[in-house]
C-alpha cells in the first residue's frame, strides 16, 4: 500500500508540473484559463497559445521522460550497474552522431527521418561500450570507463561536422543541446509507435530481469531465458533512447538519477522501479524545463541544460547519502 500511495502522489505531481507547464511562458495564463481551454476548446488568443505551442510542448516532455526514465531503469537492471544511463553509457552520443551525420552529409531534415539514422546510432554505441565494457571483466566502472570514451569519441565526431558544417549546425543547433520547444504534436505523433513498442517490451521485461538480479544461474533456474531477456531489454534501450533522442536532442541525467531516487521507495523489484521512473522521470523532465524558461526570462534555459544543472548534484547527493546500489 505504501508504494501504491507513493505512486498515486508520483501521479499528482505529475499532473501539476504539466498544468505549470502550459501555464507558464513569456506570459503566464492563469490555472483556470487553461483548464478552460482544454476542457472548452475556447478560441481566444491564451486557448491558441496553449493549444498550439504549450500543450505540444508539454506532450513532447512527457513522452521523452517517460522514455528516458525507462530506459535508465532498464540499463541499470541489465548491467546490475547502478551508473548505467543513456548518456554515460554512450547511447544518446551514438544516437546524436548518427543524425548529425545524416543533417550534414545526406540532407536528412525531418524528425521522421532523423528517428532511423538514432536507432542506427544508438545500436552501434550500444554494442562497442558493452564489448569494451564486458571484455575480461564485468565492473561497473569498467563499463562506465567505456561508456565515456566512446561518448567522447562520437562526441568529437559530432563536433568536427557541425564546426566544419555551419547548415548542418543551424539545422541541429537547438536540437543537440536538448530541447522541448518546437516540436508539434505530429512529430510525437509519427514517433509514437516506436515509443509504444519500447514500453511495452521493456514493461515485459521486469518479471526476468528481476530473476536476473539473483545471478545468471539461479535467473535460469527459474524459468528466466537470459539470452531472450537480454536481447530484448537492448532492443527496448534502443527504441526508447534513439526515439527520444530523436524528437528532443540528447538529454542527459534524466535516466540516470530518476531510478536512483525512486528506488527509496520502490525498492528493487523492477515492476515497481519502472512504473515510478515512468512517472518522475517526465515530472523531472517537464519541471527541469518549467524552471529553464525562469532564469534567463523572457528568454529561457534550453531543457537539456536544466537537466544537467539539477541532475548532476541530485546524483551526488543521492550517491553520498546512500551506501553502494545493489541491483
Amino acid at each position: 500500500m505504501f508504494r501504491l500511495g507513493g505512486l498515486l502522489v508520483a501521479l499528482g505531481l505529475l499532473l501539476l508540473v504539466c498544468l505549470l507547464s502550459i501555464a507558464v511562458g513569456v506570459e503566464s495564463i492563469p490555472l483556470g484559463t487553461v483548464w478552460d481551454a482544454l476542457v472548452s476548446g475556447a478560441v481566444d488568443y491564451d486557448s491558441k497559445v496553449i493549444v498550439d505551442l504549450r500543450l505540444p510542448r508539454t506532450l513532447v516532455g512527457l513522452a521523452v521522460g517517460t522514455a528516458l526514465g525507462l530506459a535508465g531503469a532498464l540499463m541499470q537492471a541489465l548491467t546490475r550497474n547502478p551508473l548505467a544511463d543513456p548518456g554515460i553509457l554512450g547511447v544518446n552520443a551514438g544516437a546524436a552522431c548518427a543524425v548529425v551525420f545524416a543533417v550534414g552529409f545526406l540532407g536528412v531534415t525531418a524528425p521522421l527521418s532523423y528517428v532511423w539514422f538514432a536507432f542506427l546510432g544508438a545500436a552501434f554505441a550500444s554494442l562497442v561500450v558493452y564489448l569494451l565494457g564486458f571484455r575480461g571483466s564485468t565492473g561497473p566502472v569498467r563499463l562506465a570507463l567505456a561508456g565515456t570514451a566512446v561518448s567522447a569519441v562520437l562526441g568529437g565526431l559530432t563536433s568536427t561536422v557541425l564546426v566544419r558544417d555551419a547548415a548542418t549546425l543551424e539545422v541541429v543547433r537547438l536540437w543537440q543541446v536538448g530541447s522541448l520547444a518546437g516540436r508539434d504534436l505530429s512529430v510525437v505523433g509519427q514517433l509514437a509507435p516506436f515509443l509504444v513498442v519500447g514500453l511495452v517490451v521493456a514493461l515485459c521485461m521486469a518479471a526476468p530481469l528481476n530473476a536476473l538480479a539473483l545471478g545468471d544461474e539461479l535467473g535460469s533456474a527459474l524459468g528466466a531465458r537470459i539470452g531472450l531477456t537480454r536481447v530484448l531489454s537492448g532492443i527496448a534501450v534502443i527504441l526508447l533512447c534513439g526515439t527520444a533522442t530523436a524528437i528532443a536532442g540528447p538529454i542527459g541525467f534524466v535516466g540516470l538519477v530518476v531510478p536512483h531516487a525512486v528506488r527509496i521507495v520502490s525498492g528493487p523489484d523492477q515492476r515497481w522501479l519502472m512504473a515510478y521512473s515512468m512517472v518522475a522521470a517526465p515530472v523531472l523532465l517537464v519541471g527541469a524545463d518549467i524552471v529553464g524558461r525562469f532564469i534567463v526570462r523572457p528568454g529561457e534555459l534550453e531543457v537539456g541544460v536544466m537537466t544537467a544543472f539539477l541532475g548532476a548534484p541530485l546524483f551526488i547527493m543521492l550517491v553520498r547519502s546512500r551506501k553502494r546500489v545493489r541491483l
